[in-house]
């Protein structure tokens, strides 16, 4: 479950690690999907002999699937919610870089980090999140990112 807090605690916040979500398995059902959606069907997702003949060995994920993926991360354990929150908007990315592939049937998670906060009008909260998802046996993340929400209170 996430951490809900007043925006006058937000600040107590800022520059610690907020949440860890829970393991979530990339399997190749969920690359298919993914591919299908986006018509991105290219070799290394699809083609499971082909992409075993790559330095992979294996199928990967899309890069695009790994960051969709932080939605249902956050929600698990990860990003601060706010007391009273009416609705909370994707507003965007700072900053994103892909830098291990997720192997088929790979275990990933997600850690949050509160970076920074700021009221743009009133009860409109802009909250940016450091992440990092981790795949489980590496040393190297999938993607580290600034993801950016807004969250309006009540």
């Amino acid at each position: 479950m996430s951490t809900t807090v007043s925006v006058n605690q937000l600040a107590d916040y800022v520059g610690k690690e907020v949440g860890v979500s829970d393991w979530l398995q990339v399997d190749q059902a969920r690359i298919d999907l993914f591919a299908d959606a986006t018509d991105d069907h290219q070799y290394i997702h699809v083609d499971q002999e082909r992409a075993a003949q790559t330095p992979f060995g294996s199928t990967i994920a899309h890069g695009f699937l790994t960051l969709s993926l932080l939605v249902p991360l956050a929600a698990d354990n990860g990003t601060l919610k706010l007391d009273n929150a009416v609705m909370g908007i994707n507003y965007g990315l700072d900053k994103l870089r892909f830098i291990s592939p997720v192997k088929a049937g790979s275990r990933i998670r997600a850690r949050f980090q509160l970076l920074s906060y700021e009221e743009k009008k009133p009860k409109h909260y802009l909250l940016k999140h450091g992440v990092s998802v981790e795949i489980d046996g590496s040393d190297k993340p999938a993607l580290v990112a600034e993801w950016l929400g807004m969250t309006v209170v009540g």
